[in-house]
């Protein structure tokens, strides 16, 4: 529900996926601001924040994942740029609900 918040590692996307369909239907974007999570509805609105820089993003949640376990959200290519995410390929997050 909105406000709940998570903390946990996430990763991201590799570009090559890009155009892959999600199980959202909708084919894998790496510059769109979209994200994998276990549970959220698909079109939920979520605020990641990577807590190494402490920069946020807002995300859509389009696909299911992440597959690693000791992971809870998988974002775009675009989101983890602008986390501050690319070099690190993983790293501890929080990520809040903002709209359902």
């Amino acid at each position: 529900s909105v406000g709940d918040v998570q903390e946990g590692d996430a990763s991201y996307y590799a570009d090559s996926l890009d155009g892959n369909k999600t199980a959202s239907g909708e084919p894998y974007d790496h510059s769109a601001m979209t994200a994998a999570h276990r549970e959220f509805a698909f079109g939920t609105k979520v605020k990641v924040t990577y807590l190494k820089t402490g920069k946020s993003v807002e995300v859509t949640i389009n696909d299911r994942g992440p597959h690693a376990d000791d992971r809870i959200i998988d974002v775009s290519g675009a989101a983890a740029k602008s986390l501050g995410m690319i070099d690190d390929g993983h790293g501890p997050v929080t990520v809040e609900v903002l709209s359902p």
